[in-house]
């Protein structure tokens, strides 16, 4: 199933911004809202687990689709309704390239098709999305079936920024596209200062740190040099929470809104 086929709710994010809000009237806050942040659905994941081989063993994903549906309809059944769904990467396990990720890819996007339609999806992009090292050709697969893989909109006057976090891990093979993303990124926080932005929220799915900015360099976390470079970028910038979706960091993310972090 193409992002055509699959409907409106998977193509919103293009030309770097999420349609389903209006930057206009979503600038202004009018109260309190809330929305839904989930990660790492990964059909496939569990039976490659469960039998030792993570690479190319996920050829079953029925409890992952059974756990997304029961998701849904939970979701669907709020009064009031979230704001948003974001789901913060590792849409499926089955890497760009390799066997059960169209099957994957279809059957994920067949349950997501049913969160209510005032539900608008968020969808970030994690290493089994454009792969551990992405290529040009990964990350053009990702922005066919789900959309642009980094992009900014306002929500409630708050400013959302989604970025692709691969490529603060291995741009190697795309370094045109890192750089692209990073001027993007220095525009995007040189905007929401010179509006007074007064909240940014930083999805990814790579998280800077676990525990602690100091912490070794981890599978689970960026290396201490990015780290450092995006957290002193984001408290220049001013108030901020990042929420990754491989691991949980974002209570400890907001000890950067109380000033900038030590090296």
């Amino acid at each position: 199933m193409s992002a055509a086929e699959a409907g409106g709710v998977f193509r919103r994010a293009r030309g770097r911004t999420l349609d389903a809000f209006s930057s206009e009237k979503e600038r202004e806050w009018k109260g309190p809202f809330y929305f839904i942040q989930g990660a790492d659905p990964q059909f496939g994941l569990m039976k490659a687990w469960s039998t030792g081989d993570c690479d190319s063993g996920g050829d079953e994903w029925e409890q992952e689709i059974r756990l997304t549906e029961q998701a849904v309809q939970a979701i669907n059944k709020l009064n009031p309704k979230p704001k948003f769904f974001v789901l913060c990467g590792d849409l499926v396990h089955a890497m760009p390239g390799t066997p059960w990720r169209k099957e994957q890819t279809e059957d994920l996007q067949r349950v997501l098709r049913t969160v209510d339609g005032e539900i608008p999806l968020v969808l970030v992009s994690g290493n089994h999305d454009v792969g551990n090292v992405p290529t040009p050709e990964t990350i053009a697969e990702f922005q066919r079936t789900w959309g642009d893989d980094y992009f900014s909109f306002w929500a409630g006057g708050v400013l959302f920024l989604v970025l692709n976090s691969q490529f603060f891990y291995d741009a190697s093979m795309c370094p045109a596209l890192k750089q692209a993303q990073d001027q993007w990124l220095d525009q995007q926080l040189s905007i929401a200062g010179q509006q007074k932005c007064q909240h940014a929220v930083v999805f990814q799915h790579i998280p800077l740190f676990l525990q602690s900015i100091d912490e070794d360099d981890d599978y689970f976390n960026l290396t201490r040099l990015v780290r450092k470079e995006m957290a002193d970028k984001f408290s220049q910038a001013g108030r901020s929470t990042c929420s990754p979706g491989a691991a949980p960091a974002t209570e400890t993310w907001r000890r950067l809104q109380r000033g900038r972090p030590q090296a």
